[in-house]
């Protein structure tokens, strides 16, 4: 069983001002609410969703900035390596697109009794991409099940021209190939004829060139392609806007999510409240994704992350 801590709980548990007087060991100092580095460890290993590295690193970036001390260093390779690099200790975050599976929070959990720690840091729509001189809007979560499992093979079959459909996809190790697997195909199993590409990116630049295909991916990638809408249980179809995704009324809306093998402390800490911050989260936007709710804000008269008031 997962321990999952809103943003809120995080600031409460680790030296809120305005609930406790922070001590060095919680919170260090005021300014931590926004992510001021107080602890002696200067670096933070963070990796995982390919979907998210961009997202990390800018964060990661941001903090630096912030906390010329500290060095984090952000990877991708997808959600399961991520996990498992949590699981065999070469990261303390692991970013996920996708939920932990309750195997991995059973291993997590046998090395730290105190774990998995979930944390979601930002809000994301998967979106399914199609070229941009393909005619089709819309599609339903039907449809979408029809052309990944192979069952429609055509583009005449679902309102566009009479072409055969090029399917693109990711990798196993990737949370969004899970969540599509889950949530898109319900446990089915992906067609022979999807083509396996590493990474969000590559996926839309095989459907940017490819008249004829379709990728999927994360909202903040959509670019030079057309992003489908994905029709409701209403029928009406509804676009992978902020405000459908954080409503949740965009039917592949999901959040993003850092784990943790115990409770966040030190840089953990610290690069968290900042991912969480105001600042942070304004970095969440520019990236393209959207901002949690109930994100980490500053008590009255706390420094910033540079300890500045």
């Amino acid at each position: 069983m997962r321990k999952t801590l809103s943003p809120l709980f995080i600031l409460a548990l680790f030296g809120s001002a305005a609930c406790q007087k922070p001590t060095p060991a919680a919170a260090g100092d005021a300014g931590a609410a926004t992510g001021a580095l107080t602890g002696p460890q200067t670096a933070l290993t963070v990796k995982g969703s390919d979907t998210m590295v961009i997202l990390g690193q800018r964060w990661a970036e941001e903090f630096m900035k912030r906390n010329p001390a500290a060095k984090v260093q952000v990877t991708g390779g997808g959600s399961g390596t991520g996990f498992a690099a949590l699981i065999n200790g070469t990261t303390e975050i692991a970013m996920s697109s996708r939920p932990i599976k309750d195997a991995e929070s059973q291993r997590v959990k046998q090395l730290s009794p105190s774990g998995p720690v979930e944390v979601a840091v930002a809000k994301d729509g998967v979106t399914f991409y199609v070229n941009e001189a393909n005619p089709v809007d819309a599609l339903s979560i039907e449809q979408l099940k029809g052309i990944y499992t192979g069952d429609i093979a055509n583009w005449k079959d679902v309102g566009g021209p009479d072409a055969p459909i090029v399917i693109y996809s990711r990798e196993n190790s990737s949370g969004t190939y899970v969540f599509v697997k889950d949530e898109v195909l319900g446990g089915g199993d992906f067609t022979e004829r999807a083509q396996t590409l590493p990474g969000t990116a590559a996926v839309v630049n095989a459907v940017a060139k490819e008249r004829f295909g379709i990728g999927y991916g994360g909202a903040a990638y959509a670019k030079g392609i057309k992003e489908l809408k994905v029709k409701g249980k209403d029928g009406q179809p509804v676009p992978p806007s902020a405000e459908a995704i954080q409503s949740g009324q965009y039917p592949l809306s999901r959040n993003l999510y850092f784990y943790l093998r115990r409770p966040p402390a030190g840089l953990a800490d610290a690069f968290i409240r900042f991912s969480l911050s105001p600042e942070g989260q304004q970095v969440v936007t520019q990236v393209g994704y959207f901002p949690v709710a109930g994100s980490v804000t500053a008590p009255a008269g706390a420094a910033d992350a540079g300890g500045k008031p």
